[in-house]
This record gives structure tokens, sequence and C-alpha cells, in this order.
């Protein structure tokens, strides 16, 4: 029987490419699957205390074996924003649309357009905690193009690509993806027990 994790997150999206990814190696409960209703606060500055709090939040609950991610665009023209404000760049409402809108807008007659998506996953795992990150980098569109993936996936063109990630299938994204990339790295450790002093994982803090 595969073991059990939970994924600190309500969204589907997120669940579908990670339960992707660990190809049954695992079983995958999200929040939704533990009972889990309430909104974890994500109060941290960074991308890796957003993923420590939200961890430790379902690991003292429920005493579950859980991981978390956190996510951000980082638009070097923008200062590296949004960055952890991402999934909010636009608002509270947290709209997709409104946050591609924004990001178009501010980019409007700068040259440099050059973005990378960075993940951060922090795991509990029988009380120790650990760290990975993913990052990809690329170009930001001038306009939308494709109609996958979520975000701003329709804007953000991946380095050495020609097609935005709304326009490759969930496994073609998978492959180069700043999650897809934290992801093998999380695995790679469950499977195999690297070090913690790889130099792709970071220390917990």
């Amino acid at each position: 029987m595969p073991s059990t994790l939970v994924f600190a997150s309500h969204n589907k999206h997120k669940v579908e490419e990670i339960a992707q990814a660990l190809s049954g190696k695992y079983e995958l409960q999200s929040l939704t699957d533990i009972g889990c209703v309430t909104e974890i606060p994500e109060t941290g500055t960074t991308l890796h205390e957003n993923a420590l709090l939200k961890a430790r939040f379902v690991h003292q609950t429920y005493g579950l074996d859980c991981f978390a991610d956190d996510t951000g665009l980082e638009i070097a023209a923008l200062n590296n924003e949004p960055g952890v404000y991402s999934a909010r760049y636009a608002g509270e409402h947290k709209s997709s649309e409104d946050n591609m809108d924004k990001v178009l807008t501010l980019l409007q007659g700068k040259e440099d357009r050059t973005a990378r998506f960075r993940t951060v996953i922090a795991l509990i795992l029988q009380g120790k905690e650990y760290v990975f990150e993913g990052i990809v980098e690329g170009t930001i569109r001038t306009e939308r193009a494709g109609t996958a993936g979520f975000g701003y996936d329709p804007i953000f063109e991946p380095k050495g690509y020609d097609v935005t990630f709304a326009e490759m299938t969930m496994e073609q994204k998978h492959q180069i993806s700043h999650r897809g990339r934290a992801v093998e790295l999380l695995i790679a450790f469950l499977a195999t027990h690297l070090s913690s002093s790889d130099d792709n994982i970071l220390p917990s803090e």
C-alpha cells in the first residue's frame, strides 16, 4: 500500500498536478480530504515562511505527515513582484484574470520582461522539517495565450519554449515547471532519504 501524505491545499489544480507526479507511489490527501475547512493564514513575508506555516498548522492540528507549498512569480522589471503576494496581487479576492491584467499593465512599455516562477515546498515527516525549492526561468508575454493551467500560466513563457504554460499539457508543464522540479526533489527525498545538506534542500527556519 502506498504511504499517505497530506498536501496542505484546497487548490484542486495543484492537487491534481502533484498527484499525477506522485504516480501512485504515495496516497495524496488534500485539506478537503482530511476535513480541514480552515483558511490557513499566510502571514509570512517569504515563500519559505508561508510554506512552513501551512505545513506546521496541519501537523500540529491533525498530527499527520504533510507538506505545503507556496509559489511566487518574480518579475525583474517589477522588483521581483508580485512574489509572495502573487495569488492576491490585484486584491484579496484572488482573481487570476485581475492579477494578469495588473502585471500586463505594469509592464507596458518595459523592454525587460524576464521573470521566473519559484516554488518552495515544506515537508514535515515524523516531526522533522525539510524544505525544497524549484525554479523555472522565462518571460512575460504581452497578451494571454492558451486555456490550460491556472494562475499566471497564460502569460508566462518558459525559457527555451515558444508556448506559454497554458498552451502545454499537464504532463509537459510538469516536466519543466517550478512546482514539478520541487516535487521531484520531494519525491527523491522520500524515496532515498537524501541528506539535508543537498544544495537543493534548504535549511528549515
